[in-house]
């Protein structure tokens, strides 16, 4: 009896799991399939990347006498960027409209739409910026921007 006990249990085992791995193969053949497997491998990429294009590369690195601010800006014209000063801040702005228009043989309109992007990136200086000390210069998408530090007054200890 002993030995067909362990076998009964086996099979009751077995009989138990089948149920649930016919539920995990069909879970399975339901994320795999193309409808589903689409949407999560977009939902994917959304979440490595969530603003495509929506923001540009800064540096801001300093010397002795200023601070130059460089943004890398390729493919965007000198005038859809604007720099604007405000107490210690610095902020780039970037806008880009786009108008596409579709016409047919006899130059109507089948299909129309416009987008509009703006991104912008703040940097902040320790001290406040005299607007009228800031040079900026674009060339080959590379916006540099050159902050002079302003002097402070030194303050003696006293004993």
């Amino acid at each position: 009896m002993s030995s067909q006990f362990p076998s009964n249990s086996r099979k009751k085992t077995s009989e138990k799991q089948e149920p649930f791995q016919l539920i995990k193969k069909s879970m399975n053949q339901f994320f795999q399939e193309r409808p589903v497997k689409n949407f999560l491998q977009s939902m994917d990429q959304f979440f490595s990347n969530p603003f495509p294009n929506m923001s540009f590369p800064v540096s801001v690195n300093e010397t002795e006498e200023e601070h130059i601010i460089k943004a890398e800006l390729p493919g965007i014209n000198k005038e859809q960027i604007h720099i604007d000063v405000f107490d210690n801040r610095l902020i780039i702005s970037v806008t880009h409209m786009e108008l596409v228009q579709e016409e047919n043989t006899q130059h109507q309109i089948i299909h129309k739409s416009q987008t509009y992007k703006k991104s912008s990136r703040t940097v902040a200086l320790p001290f406040v910026i005299d607007e009228q000390k800031v040079k900026a210069s674009y060339q080959n998408g590379l916006l540099t921007i050159c902050v002079k530090k302003q002097k402070g007054k030194k303050i003696n200890i006293l004993p």
